[in-house]
């Protein structure tokens, strides 16, 4: 299979805000610096990990703005570009293209359901209007989701849909494109799957939310051959961190994995409860444990 564009280990960022609310472009620094420091060197930006929901075009702007700051020149970087409308879609991808992105992460349209033929339709329209290359992003826990023949089908008939950014949890969509035959970048989106789909053969790179604050759990992944002791006990860490984030909204958990280590501030979009503000308390207390156990090699229990 060729692997395209888009391969490898992309971490997907985090939008730290300050207590106002505002993006926090010193905390984005940080964040993209510490991932830089972890031999990470490719990056997304605005996809479900950053809320891209709440990012309005000036914030994304100011953050690529960081990004270009920041990021050294062998390092790439994709442009989320998720909207509610058509017109905020090729808004905000205009500002990635600006930006020097090296493609476009294209969910689709939040919120209102919409039929097969419908995210046809806007996929096709958003590929007419950004000549970049762009991945399609399956996002169904949060967008309509794509199925196996559309995405398949916008692939052979859009020069610039490059692949997908499959985060649904199922691994149908990349074993259809494999089985196929077809010629494109499949991209796992969901980490929780990622050691299998690697282990399938029908996976080439990931763009990983855990990546951003756990880079040296993500990377054996890709740097070991699957079934290898490293690559187990790397599965078995990721599994383990992933029960535990689990319990919070996305990507509330990654927020406060990255306050524990020092990486941004956690601030949420709403108030917290009681409840919640107690679960926040007690992941960031069994993380900080958790990382010094299983950085002992001794440690780590193969599976």
């Amino acid at each position: 299979m060729t692997k395209g564009l888009i391969h490898g280990v992309y971490a997907a960022a985090l939008s730290p805000r300050d207590k106002h609310g505002d993006l926090d472009e010193a905390a984005l620094a940080r964040q993209l610096e510490f991932l830089l420091s972890s031999g990470i060197r490719n990056f997304a930006l605005n996809g479900a990990t950053g809320e891209y929901c709440s990012t309005s075009l000036s914030e994304l702007k100011r953050s690529l703005h960081v990004a270009k700051i920041i990021l050294p020149a062998d390092a790439n970087f994709l442009c989320g570009v998720g909207a509610g409308r058509l017109r905020d879609t090729l808004e905000l991808g205009r500002a990635g293209m600006e930006a020097g992105a090296q493609g476009m992460l294209v969910p689709m349209p939040y919120f209102f359901p919409y039929a097969q033929n419908d995210l046809s339709a806007f996929v096709r329209a958003v590929a007419t209007e950004l000549p970049v290359p762009m991945l399609l992003y399956n996002l169904p826990q949060f967008t309509s989701g794509l199925e196996a023949t559309t995405v398949i089908t916008l692939i052979k008939e859009c020069g610039n849909i490059i692949g997908i950014k499959d985060s649904s949890g199922s691994l149908e969509i990349l074993r259809a494109l494999t089985s196929e035959g077809i010629a494109c970048s499949r991209i796992m989106g969901n980490d929780g799957v990622l050691a299998q789909a690697l282990t399938a053969g029908i996976c080439d790179g990931v763009v990983s939310g855990v990546a951003c604050v756990l880079p040296e759990v993500i990377q054996p992944l890709f740097s070991n051959r699957t079934g290898s002791a490293p690559f187990r006990a790397s599965t078995k860490r990721l599994k383990e961190f992933i029960a535990r984030i689990d319990l919070l909204p996305a990507p509330w958990g990654l927020k406060a994995i990255a306050e524990a280590r020092g990486i941004a501030a956690a601030v949420y979009p709403m108030s917290l409860s009681t409840e919640r503000a107690r679960q926040i308390r007690d992941l960031q207390e069994w993380f900080k444990e958790w990382i010094l156990w299983t950085k002992e090699p001794e440690a780590i229990e193969c599976v």
